[in-house]
């Protein structure tokens, strides 16, 4: 007994077609995207910034107008003339 219409038709080579061209293309990209990742160059990676440091947060306060230019230079001098840790 032959059970006729339980073959692929046109639609459904076509849906075969596109589903491997899309698990090739993605299978490729994903590996492909895993190798840059892994093996970027240094040069790349960005380092996190730190935290701003004290003469950068004085500029700030100046340049919003919290401080004035005779306190901002005073603080200055004195940020400069004590060691740093």
């Amino acid at each position: 007994m032959h059970w006729y219409d339980h073959d692929v038709n046109g639609w459904g080579y076509a849906w075969m077609g596109l589903g491997m061209l899309l698990f090739w293309g993605m299978l490729i990209v994903g590996f492909t995207l895993a190798l840059r990742y892994l093996f970027r160059m240094e040069g790349e990676r960005r380092p996190h910034p730190g935290p701003p440091g004290p003469e950068h947060v004085l500029a700030e306060r100046f340049a919003r107008g919290e401080i004035d230019a005779q306190e901002y230079t005073d603080r200055l001098g004195v940020l400069r003339s004590t060691p740093q840790r």
